[in-house]
């Protein structure tokens, strides 16, 4: 494993759902850290200059967000699909989100603004951020062997 910063291949999918209306501006979620709420702040600052609606933040993405990062951390892998075959949408569904849409990981980045630096400067990651199609977001970060290791989730509704 690398001991520098390393952003996974983004996995999106085609969105076979409708535009949902546009909802401005974004909120924490209850218990959501520091850090986690600096990830969504400047996820939707990337989306505003790229003149798409902000995020906001739904409770049930935050948590499956947060068990794909403990689960990295706890298991020392990195990856999207979990060692037990779940896929990020099956992650998301199972937190009761019914329109998944995208995810981003990353691992080693400090700070919330390195990761999303390091999101915005990867194709595939910078493409999920800048989906003005995507309506809400969970971030989860955890503590891993090699530095924080960061889920971003995305919905569509």
């Amino acid at each position: 494993m690398s001991a520098s910063p390393s952003p996974e291949p983004a996995k999106t999918k085609t969105p076979t759902v409708k535009d949902a209306p546009r909802r401005p501006g974004a909120t924490a979620a209850p218990g959501s850290s520091g850090p986690e709420n600096a990830v969504v702040a400047l996820t939707n600052a990337e989306r505003a200059k790229a003149g798409c609606d902000a995020l906001r933040v739904d409770r049930r993405l935050v948590a499956a967000a947060r068990a794909h990062s403990a689960d990295m951390a706890a298991h020392d892998y990195f990856d999207h699909d979990s060692p037990n075959g779940d896929s990020p949408w099956a992650r998301m569904r199972e937190a009761g989100y019914a329109g998944p849409g995208a995810e981003n990981i990353a691992r080693g980045y400090a700070t919330a603004a390195a990761v999303v630096e390091g999101w915005m400067t990867s194709p595939g990651h910078r493409a999920n951020i800048l989906n003005c199609g995507l309506r809400a977001i969970g971030v989860g970060m955890a503590a891993g062997p090699d530095g924080p290791l960061w889920t971003q989730d995305f919905g569509w509704t």
